[in-house]
């Protein structure tokens, strides 16, 4: 696993300037990459939040069962259409959306940052004479900007997880978060500041993953259907490379957001020990306790949101260019 730098949320300011400022035209450019990307990702994560609820919820499972004197007692598995109807009977349909002010708070951090990012290390590196950058560089910008990107989200990150796990606990134990910044003023006050940055590590090594699967992939698919002639570039040719990234990126990452969710979500008690000490014991007790296909619980829910997600992002991203291609 990617080691996350302490002092990567120090850096990550003068590294966004150092990037932003050796780039061509950077008070045009700069802006414009953030802006679109920002409205594509905000755009896109609050149309899918309802998946991605269920997607935790099913991350969720099984996390509380003890091992039988027999071998490993594993609960019986819920689908996601199950979980959903189940999140609608006992507290309605708006719990659907459970956590979605944390959800657009986290894309305004999280997602800006890496679209933006990516975008502008991408022009930086492209060739002038060719136009073509290689695909290892693009993935190497999917992983910087992600890496950067994820540290500035991650306060919204684990205030998004509690509000849309919460619903899962009877009401007596449940921290009812009236907005994600109550969720993450009462972090603060409750468990100190640091709590804001539970699993950063696990949350910096998934969006480098992600950022660097979904747009690389995106791009180089967008690519390769339009020099070989197979498609025009238009929307028949973004759904299609889109949802090609979609699925590279919900492979990719499925076990580290399993975990992820898993080490956010855990409630400490002072005076008793934490139910994980970091994410490789979380993972380690996940195997031993649920089996090694535990890390890709909830790959259904994560592939139903990522495909949409990434479509509605794509689709979205490459309009909003278009609407704002003369400023």
């Amino acid at each position: 696993m990617i080691p996350f730098p302490s002092n990567l949320l120090l850096f990550s300011p003068i590294s966004i300037f150092l990037i932003i400022t050796s780039t061509q035209n950077p008070s045009t450019m700069g802006v414009k990459s953030f802006v679109e990307g920002g409205i594509a990702s905000i755009i896109a994560g609050c149309s899918t939040h309802p998946l991605d609820l269920i997607k935790v919820r099913m991350q969720l499972q099984g996390e509380n069962h003890a091992t039988g004197r027999g071998g490993i007692t594993r609960p019986p598995r819920v689908g996601p259409i199950s979980v959903g109807m189940r999140i609608i009977r006992q507290d309605g349909f708006r719990a659907l959306y459970s956590g979605v002010s944390a959800t657009m708070l986290r894309q305004t951090l999280y997602s800006t940052t890496r679209m933006g990012l990516y975008d502008m290390l991408k022009t930086k590196w492209t060739d002038p004479n060719t136009g073509i950058i290689p695909l290892w560089q693009k993935i190497t910008a999917g992983l910087i900007a992600g890496g950067i990107g994820a540290a500035v989200g991650n306060p919204a990150d684990v205030a998004m997880v509690r509000m849309q796990a919460d619903g899962r606990v009877p009401p007596a134990e449940r921290r009812n978060y009236k907005s994600v910044f109550d969720a993450i003023s009462r972090m603060v006050k409750n468990e100190g500041i640091g709590s804001l940055w539970r699993g950063s590590s696990l949350t910096v090594n998934r969006a480098m993953l992600v950022t660097a699967s979904q747009l690389a992939s995106y791009d180089q698919m967008k690519e390769t259907i339009l020099n070989r002639g197979w498609m025009k570039d238009g929307l028949g040719t973004h759904v299609t490379a889109s949802f090609g990234a979609g699925f590279v990126a919900a492979l990719m990452t499925n076990p580290v957001d399993v975990i992820k969710t898993r080490v956010m979500n855990m409630k400490v008690v002072a005076g008793k020990a934490p139910p994980y000490t970091g994410a490789v014991d979380c993972a380690l007790k996940t195997i031993k306790a649920e089996g090694p296909m535990a890390l890709y619980n909830g790959f259904i829910p994560t592939i139903s949101r990522q495909g949409p997600f990434t479509i509605v992002l794509f689709v979205t991203l490459e309009q909003v260019r278009k609407l704002l291609k003369d400023y």
